[in-house]
């Protein structure tokens, strides 16, 4: 029995465990070409949200499309142990347990961060069963798996061993709650409003003072010099003085140096070189003394004397009271100005010197360069995001890649001294045991003399690898996986980690394989809410997107997105959105149902309306076939729904079931109902990547099929040549029809009343969909004349002219007052558009395409006329 309605929740879940039971998701290398796909991915404690929803629907969707077309498909999914998020998560949950992290060991905190990815990890790779993701679930990685961390170890030894590794004492990006370092690229800037400080220092040994313009009040405990540009006319006075730094009463020097802007401020520049890079290069020129002021948490130091503790930005304001109470604040302006905020804390960041790890990019870039914007080997979609591409790698800095967190992968540099170069790289403690030994000459150190440097790899130097090492591509690159797999095929993700992610994955990939990783990246744009506002929960404009499947189901939530989801370009979210694709879910529900309810009947003969109907249907299937692939080639996922929805909505359901649809109670021929079945089958392989459970329900529904039958490895309908000329004779046979159902309306003709139908074929239009014509206006007569019909209502479709004879349900007194009301209308109408056309002033001033659209205007109202008078005659 075929259920009246669709219930989505159920067959979602009874058709996800079909497939998984019968692996139809896991891929092994065989003869076919491969499909490849690896999933971003997501935060291992991270929960499914509209971001994942698209993006993820768009990877099955290729995913489902390339298992049709025969390839062999393999969808990689994992998760990503995102070290500072999670870091961050594990030490709020002790702290509310009375536990401090460095109350613990490492393998103590380490015990509770896996506890805690245990609990909370891979939640999210479940909701993706519920949208119908069709992983290879079999394949599941986790960047901390034992066999990811150690690629990602011989990925750091191996770079360090070709000299591209270093440990540098650098001023660096420093997120003072997470308390670890930043790479610049995890910085976001933001404009915010502050102030611009005017602060005195007293010139030694005299009573006159110079002022300085700064941001930041607090940091005079670091400064050690104050720096004038030697051209500066209004300050010679100061060349070769000393200053005094107000509260701390320190002596500081005022050096002369060019890079001192002379438009802004005073002219006169306070140098901290512990707390900004500018200032840092500064003092390594002229030999400062470094003072850090600030303890990693940003609270100040011994060096902030009684402000001792204190947070950086309450100093910030307690210093500005206590200058003005020492006369040592000449003013304070409001000021606008960048700021620079950790990504995933959102804490202002400090500048910092410190020893950290870096990688050089400037040669490993090149081949990247090459790849997306000289060779085309890799392409980004839209293509758009090439000067994003460009901007960022034509401009990269060393990558810092050291991280102050437990949670990921410790970097490999074993210390065997108290110098800071007193260490070695190696994959293990006994490897590195035995380099100590070589460098030292010492055959008596042991493990226990060795310091494993206690910093973690950055979360991105792990997932740079990602393609690689989830086949194993960095431990045993001869392994038959990945030269199977590799390079992937496409990359779905969001043009926000295009650097962070993709670009680095292509310079990883040609470093280590010396191949491209992936041949296309599709960029997605961001979902906002209806309003361009992007979604959060702070708004409550964000959608629990189970609560969606709840709703309208998997595939209307997935038709709801797609519909609206063109390349690089932001989503504008509504619920209707789902509405309609739950809509559209329902329409072929009961077009299948429809087909189902018919009686077949073996003996009598096929119609020729539905003979034609057949032929017509298989051209435009093959037309859209053209277009979706098309579609699929310039990654308009968008465009290519909407042509199936059309094909399916407009051409399948309303018109080809219309066409070939039997009489009231009557049976339908055999031949025609295989073709109706055999086209909707075709329509479902179209739609599975798109509906995945709606269309395997329906397909199972058909017929009895077996595991190898199922509609997730049918075969996709082959492509063939398009009868162009049968499309365009349909569609004015589609005009034709449209006339005589307006006149039926209009005219309050029931359907069930045969008429007849006179046409004047001045188009020499074919007369091939007429048995289609007559079906569907019920004509009992079609007749070719040469001459007008007298007596007879009218239309035109282009220059035929068409006439159904008046019979007597038709008052012809009240059918010429009706017709003669609207020709007065219309002559109103075009007189008012002709007297615009008539103003020379309009003609002169007015835009060409609003010319051009008055005079369509009054073409058509001519046109008009002309089939009312002729209709008006008729009747007389």
């Amino acid at each position: 029995m075929i259920p009246a309605q669709f219930d989505a929740k159920a067959v979602e879940q009874k058709w996800y465990e079909y497939w998984m039971k019968n692996n139809y998701f896991h891929s092994t290398p065989d003869h076919r070409t491969p499909y490849t796909i690896v999933i971003p991915p997501p935060n291992v404690t991270g929960v499914l949200h509209m971001g994942h929803m698209l993006n993820n629907t768009i990877q099955d969707v290729l995913i489902r499309r390339a298992r049709l077309k025969g390839f062999n498909a393999c969808w990689v999914p994992g998760t990503d142990h995102a070290s500072i998020a999670t870091e961050a998560k594990v030490v709020a949950k002790l702290k509310s347990e009375g536990i401090d992290k460095f109350d613990l060991t490492r393998e103590e905190f380490l015990k509770h961060a896996y506890d805690w990815t245990d609990k909370y990890g891979g939640t999210i790779l479940e909701q993706l069963k519920q949208l119908g993701c069709s992983c290879d679930w079999d394949r599941t990685k986790f960047t901390m798996d034992p066999d990811m961390s150690a690629s990602v170890i011989r990925s750091f030894v191996d770079l360090y061993n070709k000299g591209m590794i270093y440990r540098g004492y650098r001023m660096v990006n420093w997120d003072p709650e997470a308390k670890t370092t930043l790479s610049d690229e995890e910085v976001i800037f933001e404009e915010r409003q502050g102030k611009l400080y005017y602060i005195k220092y007293q010139i030694e040994n005299s009573s006159d003072y110079l002022v300085v313009a700064t941001t930041r009040p607090e940091t005079i405990f670091g400064d050690t010099a104050i720096c004038i540009n030697p051209n500066d006319e209004r300050h010679f006075n100061l060349k070769g003085k000393k200053a005094i730094v107000p509260i701390s009463g320190r002596v500081i020097p005022i050096i002369e140096d060019e890079y001192v802007d002379l438009e802004f401020g005073t002219g006169c520049l306070k140098v901290t070189p512990a707390h900004d890079v500018n200032d840092k290069t500064l003092g390594d020129k002229h030999s400062l003394e470094i003072i850090d002021i600030f303890n990693e948490d940003a609270t100040l130091n011994s060096f902030g004397l009684h402000y001792e503790g204190k947070d950086r930005f309450v100093v910030r304001t307690e210093i500005e009271a206590e200058l003005t109470s020492i006369n040592a604040l000449d003013k304070v302006e409001q000021y606008t100005n960048n700021v620079g905020t950790s990504e995933r804390t959102k804490c202002v960041i400090e500048p910092r010197l410190s020893d950290q790890w870096f990688l050089k990019m400037e040669d490993l870039v090149k081949p990247a360069i090459h790849a997306v914007l000289e060779s085309d080997e890799i392409k980004l979609y839209p293509s758009r995001f090439n000067n994003t591409y460009a901007h960022w790698l034509n401009n990269i800095r060393d990558w810092n890649i050291s991280r102050q967190l437990w949670w990921g992968q410790q970097i490999p540099a074993y210390f065997y001294g108290d110098g800071k170069e007193d260490f070695v790289v190696a994959e293990t403690r006994e490897e590195a045991l035995a380099l100590a030994k070589e460098k030292t000459a010492n055959s008596k150190l042991t493990t226990e003399n060795l310091r494993q440097d206690a910093d973690a790899l950055d979360t991105w130097f792990s997932s740079w690898l990602w393609p690689m090492s989830v086949f194993g591509g960095i431990m045993d690159p001869e392994n038959e996986d990945f030269k199977y797999y590799y390079p992937t095929n496409d990359l779905v993700t969001g043009p926000d980690i295009l650097f962070f992610w993709v670009a680095r994955m292509i310079i990883a990939g040609y470093e280590y394989a010396d191949a491209k990783p992936f041949k296309n990246v599709y960029l997605t744009g961001l979902v906002r809410d209806s309003q361009g506002r992007k979604m959060s929960k702070s708004l409550g404009n964000s959608p629990e997107p189970l609560g969606l499947i709840e709703k309208f189901g998997a595939d209307g939530v997935r038709v709801g997105l797609l519909l609206s989801a063109s390349a690089g370009n932001d989503i504008l979210f509504d619920e209707e959105l789902c509405n309609q694709g739950k809509a559209f879910t329902n329409k072929i529900w009961n077009a299948f149902k429809l087909i189902k309810g018919w009686e077949v009947s073996e003996t009598i003969p096929q119609p020729e309306s539905s003979k034609v109907a057949i032929e017509w249907y298989e051209a435009k299937l093959q037309q859209t076939l053209l277009e979706i692939e098309d579609n699929f080639e310039k990654y308009r996922l968008s465009e290519a729904l909407m042509a199936t929805y059309k094909l399916v909505w407009d051409d399948f359901c309303s018109w080809f079931l219309e066409m070939i649809k039997p009489g009231y109670q009557q049976p339908i021929d055999k031949a025609t109902f295989e073709k109706a079945i055999e086209m909707l089958e075709n329509n479902l392989k179209l739609l599975h990547p798109f509906m995945p459970f709606l269309t395997e329900e329906i397909w199972q529904h058909i017929a009895e099929r077996t595991p190898e039958q199922a509609l997730i490895i049918a075969e996709y309908p082959k492509m063939t040549s398009v009868n162009t000329a049968l499309i365009a004779d349909f569609d004015f046979a589609t005009d034709v029809i449209s006339g005589i159902r307006t006149i039926r309306k209009d005219k309050n003709i029931p359907f069930k009343d045969v008429i007849e139908l006179r046409v004047v074929n001045n188009e020499k239009a074919s007369s091939y969909f007429d048995s289609v014509i007559m079906k569907l206006g019920n004509i009992v007569d079609l007749m070719y004349v040469t001459e007008k019909v007298d007596g007879a209502l009218s239309y035109r479709v282009k220059s035929n002219e068409y006439f159904i004879p008046i019979t007597g349900n038709i008052d012809v007194e009240a059918e010429i007052a009706k017709l003669t009301e609207e020709l007065n209308y219309i002559n109103g109408f075009l007189k008012s558009v002709q007297v615009k056309l008539s103003n020379e002033k309009f003609v002169a001033n007015a835009k060409p395409e609003i010319i051009d659209n008055e005079r369509k205007k009054e073409a058509d109202a001519l046109a008009k006329i002309a089939t009312i008078e002729q209709s008006i005659a008729g009747l007389k």
